[in-house]
């Protein structure tokens, strides 16, 4: 890229310069942001379609509005890469979700525009719903805007917030960006002609003068109001968000720049709750996206070109997540009892295949993780065999519903957990590190974490089988490629293996670091114990290891707080036991973005960090006599 591939675009740095352009120029700045993400992306990768399904709205939004003064709120995040680079860092898209590159997402230390971060969807509205009665109570003269997703208009949470901001009569724009929906035959001339009525100000005057009036009669009032919202619920799918409180205008063509613009300036000269919906296509201006979107939703490195994605993955290995999903269509096959279910991540947590071999029982409820759980419980109530396949950081979402709806009930539900520990690109708000904390507690809660293929396939039928709640932890990783996915053998409940004897330091590895464990067991002469359950513990196998060596060290890829190594010293400390122990694992910060190899390096988890920790801790510390097990 030159810069005299993008005039325009190189003439701003920040949305000042762009609104000293003419109106005119913005509809050929479009087409080179639009391209420059399509070259930028290429190299790095990242979330390609929604951004170039978002180009003209961005431009729109900084041009009419005062940022960084005014607030943005972007929902998610997928959709704020022309945001991120008309607001100071077009230079550095080439290090982005690279270590100590951008992030992939808002983040409010890295921009003043950046006004909220966001990983998870859906919580755009509720916090500009918060600034902007915080701008009321602060007598500030400042606009908010929250651009959501139709996907992020699936998750409850995003209603609670439409429903308590239409209470309250906030000053406040929300932004629907439908961009699922193909044009409809309402975004036309006759819904642009309704649009442009109903935000003006000559309706908008009438409207509020005659409602003065009529309330003096209410039932002419009421009448009137709801005539009002049922006409325009005829012609708009509107009036949901009129029942919510909010003024509803639209659909419109999202990537018809004039019409956008002309929409915004109307509904910046109205005040109160407002929804403005907008109809845009993902991949919008580069071909191959328009055509697969769901593959250009999240892409690596590819070629600008053709969209061929860069090769990636090792000869003779398969990532977890295709092992889970092998497993499940054949345990599917023998099980007609089986139903799957997904929030929304049906490519991200593999049950395409699934999906087409048994469309009647595979169960996408959007993103609404505490739906997705409880509805599980209700399926498992009635004898049918749910799996809920769910990313590990958005079972956070779902904490609630694991504990009341599905453990005080004891109902047979497997939880495939995908992404558990280090992910990554996406960085600290999809970095699974939590769930073996806040599942440890929870009372007959089957916990167990596969070290590679064999393992995860005789967890999970261990935890098909188990008539109560039962979690496989799993990574974003590649394991070596399994011959055959038996879905038969089970592994016993509560029980490790010892896969090495060494000397005088025995590892209890929790997960997929095992390889690592084992590597340094040759070269240190470590006894190397894969765990697999972290609840129940193997206590007949800890307490024969700890009568038979020195030192302890626990190695898991989940928070050291209250993970698998505090459940083995938890266990020591009520049998009175004392040994010398070394826990590892991810210490109490967030992580940065970056490769998997690169964030488990900042903690000290790669193969040369464990060494080092391994070492120190064995030839530093002057040996504690043990006190025999009871």
């Amino acid at each position: 890229m030159t810069p005299e591939d993008f005039p325009l675009l190189n003439t701003i740095e920040f949305p000042a310069d762009l609104r000293s352009l003419e109106e005119d120029q913005l509809v050929p700045l479009a087409a080179e942001l639009r391209e420059f993400i399509i070259q930028s992306l290429s190299k790095t990768g990242g979330h390609l379609a929604s951004g170039l399904g978002s180009v003209e709205i961005t431009i729109a939004l900084h041009y009419l509005f005062n940022t960084p003064h005014d607030r943005l709120i972007w929902d998610v995040g997928h959709q704020c890469y022309p945001h991120k680079i008309l607001t100071g860092r077009r230079q550095q898209m080439s290090g982005l979700r690279q270590q100590g590159g951008l992030s992939g997402f808002p983040k409010i230390t890295e921009s003043e525009y950046d006004h909220f971060g966001a990983g998870h969807s859906s919580t755009s509205i509720s916090a500009a719903l918060g600034m902007a009665i915080a701008a009321k109570a602060q007598g500030t003269d400042r606009k908010i805007i929250a651009i959501i997703g139709d996907g992020g208009m699936t998750a409850g949470m995003a209603y609670e917030a439409l429903n308590h901001g239409g209470a309250i009569n906030p000053d406040l724009l929300v932004i629907l960006n439908d961009n699922e929906m193909s044009i409809s035959p309402n975004v036309g001339a006759m819904s642009r002609y309704l649009s442009r009525i109903w935000s003006g100000k000559i309706y908008s005057t009438m409207r509020e003068g005659s409602k003065k009036v009529l309330q003096k009669l209410p039932s002419a009032y009421e009448l009137a109001r709801r005539t009002e919202e049922h006409v325009k619920g005829m012609m708009v799918p509107g009036t949901l968000f009129e029942e919510l409180g909010f003024s509803y205008f639209g659909p419109i063509d999202g990537h018809d720049l004039a019409e956008v613009m002309l929409l915004i300036k109307n509904l910046q000269q109205l005040s109160g709750p407002r929804l403005l919906h907008i109809v845009t296509r993902k991949g919008k201006g580069y071909a191959p996206a328009e055509e697969d979107a769901c593959k250009f939703h999240g892409i690596g490195p590819f070629d600008p070109k053709t969209g061929q994605s860069a090769a990636s993955g090792k000869p003779g290995y398969q990532s977890y997540t295709q092992v889970f999903s092998d497993w499940l269509v054949k345990k599917g096959t023998e099980n007609p009892l089986l139903h799957a279910i997904t929030p929304a991540m049906r490519e991200g947590s593999g049950l395409v295949e699934f999906s087409q071999e048994f469309p009647e029982r595979y169960h996408d409820v959007g993103i609404a993780e505490q739906h997705a759980v409880t509805l599980a419980a209700g399926m498992a109530c009635e004898g049918l065999k749910p799996v809920v396949t769910i990313y590990s950081t958005f079972l956070q979402r779902a904490y609630d519903q694991l504990i009341h709806d599905v453990a005080i009930q004891g109902l047979d539900i497997t939880f495939a957990v995908d992404r558990a520990g280090i992910v990554g690109a996406d960085g600290a708000t999809h970095t699974g590190s939590f769930d073996t904390s806040y599942c440890r507690c929870i009372p007959g809660l089957l916990l167990m974490v596969a070290a590679n293929a064999e393992d995860m396939c005789e967890l999970l039928n261990t935890a098909y089988r188990y008539p109560g709640p039962a979690l496989v932890r799993y990574p974003r990783d590649s394991t070596v490629k399994p011959e055959t996915i038996n879905t038969t053998v089970a592994a016993e409940i509560g029980k490790g293996s010892l896969v090495r004897e060494g000397a005088d330091s025995v590892i209890l590895v929790f997960g997929t670091l095992l390889n690592i464990a084992l590597e340094l067991g040759e070269e240190l002469n470590l006894t190397v114990v894969n765990m697999r359950f972290i609840k129940p513990l193997d206590e007949t196998l800890i307490k024969k290891m700890v009568l038979t060596h020195d030192n302890l060290i626990t190695l898991e890829d989940s928070a050291i707080a209250g993970g698998a190594g505090s459940a083995v010293l938890e266990f020591l400390n009520q049998q009175q036991i004392q040994i010398r122990c070394l826990r590892l694992g991810l210490s109490d910060h967030f992580p940065s973005h970056g490769s998997r190899e690169q964030v488990l390096q900042e903690y000290g988890m790669d193969i040369a960090g464990i060494r080092r920790s391994i070492t120190e801790f064995t030839g530093e510390i002057e040996k504690i006599q043990r006190i025999p097990a009871k």
